[in-house]
């Protein structure tokens, strides 16, 4: 787990922590092998998570990482990912949080992308 600003990211396989506050899952697929109850997720934000045809070419090797984020980054400012990503602003301003997804290397994925944007 990593932690930046009150804003923490952990892999959502490992278990919840007492210091987690509120956790955001912010993939846009459920996670595999998971039940809802134990992932004790209390915001699931699809319209901060990079779109299917995004997430897509990526995982297909389409491109490099850069530009895989700066085509992230320009689905951000589309007026409901904005809109999203101004409501995660607010919960972080509240407490802390933890950013919760199934990625392997949340520093090469859009994870670090939407921290650069918090």
């Amino acid at each position: 787990m990593s932690s930046t600003e009150g804003i923490r990211v952990a892999r959502i396989y490992d278990p919840p922590g007492p210091d987690d506050g509120t956790r955001v899952l912010v993939d846009r697929l459920w996670p595999r092998g998971i039940a809802k109850a134990d992932a004790r997720v209390d915001s699931w934000p699809k319209a901060l998570t990079p779109s299917n045809d995004l997430r897509r070419w990526y995982h297909a090797g389409g491109g490099s990482y850069e530009e895989f984020a700066d085509r992230y980054a320009a689905e951000l400012a589309a007026p409901e990912a904005a809109a999203a990503l101004a409501e995660l602003r607010g919960l972080v301003s509240g407490g802390p949080v933890t950013l919760v997804t199934a990625v392997k290397d949340p520093a090469h994925s859009h994870v670090s992308v939407l921290l650069e944007h918090l």
